[in-house]
């Protein structure tokens, strides 16, 4: 599982990168997912959203989830190709991938890493 150390993480397996404010899914989570057919993005840029707030629905072949945004602040951008090729959320989750980027937050309250990899871990069958 590919965990990279500069991101935060949220229990709900969603990742954030503070020095960008990009939003997006984790390794986890997309594995736990299997083959992703179908991403929405359902926010604009300049919204503001408040954490909790569904900022994307994901549906692959075995289920379908929301995504929370991990963090409050205002969309700075929005990953409009993503929905035309939704599968790079299985090849590249912490790339191509992300969904949208947040300014005005750090994350603190987050996971790092090392934390996320034990609640993962918690979590595997």
């Amino acid at each position: 599982m590919n965990v990279p150390s500069n991101l935060k993480y949220t229990k709900s397996d969603e990742w954030f990168d503070p020095s960008s404010g990009a939003v997006g899914i984790s390794d986890f989570a997309q594995s736990q997912l299997s083959d992703i057919v179908f991403v929405e993005i359902l926010v604009e840029e300049g919204e503001e959203v408040t954490v909790g707030k569904a900022i994307a629905s994901v549906e692959s072949v075995k289920a379908s989830a929301e995504i929370y945004a991990p963090v409050a602040g205002k969309v700075s951008a929005v990953n409009k190709g993503l929905p035309d090729k939704p599968e790079i959320l299985n090849s590249d989750p912490f790339g191509e991938g992300w969904m949208i980027k947040i300014e005005g937050s750090a994350g603190s309250e987050m996971m790092d890493a090392a934390a996320y990899e034990q609640d993962c871990a918690g979590r595997a069958h």
